[in-house]
């Protein structure tokens, strides 16, 4: 797996996306079409994983938390950043997402939630914030971030 793969898998994935309103449809919608089990979330994890233990991903670590912004928002993104965490039983830093926020959820040891999710998508709306928490385990969740934006409290 090399980041260019990564690239194209995602590009792939947000081709299918843009121009979608990020809400509980698109959230109900992934989680059917490309949630645990699907073809999809089986290869979008593994290349994570791969990521992680190649380094290219979650390449920066603070507060108990790895992590790293694999791309900046592009046209081939159809406008989405892609970050991936690598977070065990702790909660991140607040903030909020001006145009919304898609996350993956993949668990790794233990029954790791998100914000209280298991496995699978979570689409949070326009205006949303939140304290990114992993209980019950480890998991990396990748973020896709309408043209890169999020805002982090002071």
């Amino acid at each position: 797996m090399s980041p260019t793969e990564f690239r194209s898998q995602i590009a792939h994935l947000t081709a299918q996306l843009a121009g979608r309103p990020l809400d509980a449809a698109l959230d109900a919608w992934l989680n059917a079409e490309h949630g645990p089990g699907s073809p999809t979330y089986q290869q979008l994890k593994a290349s994570c994983q791969a990521g992680v233990a190649e380094g290219w991903l979650c390449d920066r670590g603070g507060g108990g938390i790895r992590y790293g912004r694999i791309f900046k928002p592009a046209d081939d993104l159809h406008g989405f950043s892609v970050d991936v965490v690598d977070m065990q039983d702790v909660a991140g830093p607040h903030h909020t997402h001006p145009e919304g926020e898609i996350d993956l959820i993949m668990p790794l040891e233990g029954e790791a939630q998100f914000d209280g999710r298991p496995a699978g998508w979570l689409v949070c709306p326009p205006g949303s914030a939140h304290r990114p928490t992993v209980s019950n385990g480890r998991a990396l969740v990748l973020y896709l971030l309408p043209q890169g934006r999020i805002d982090f409290t002071r």
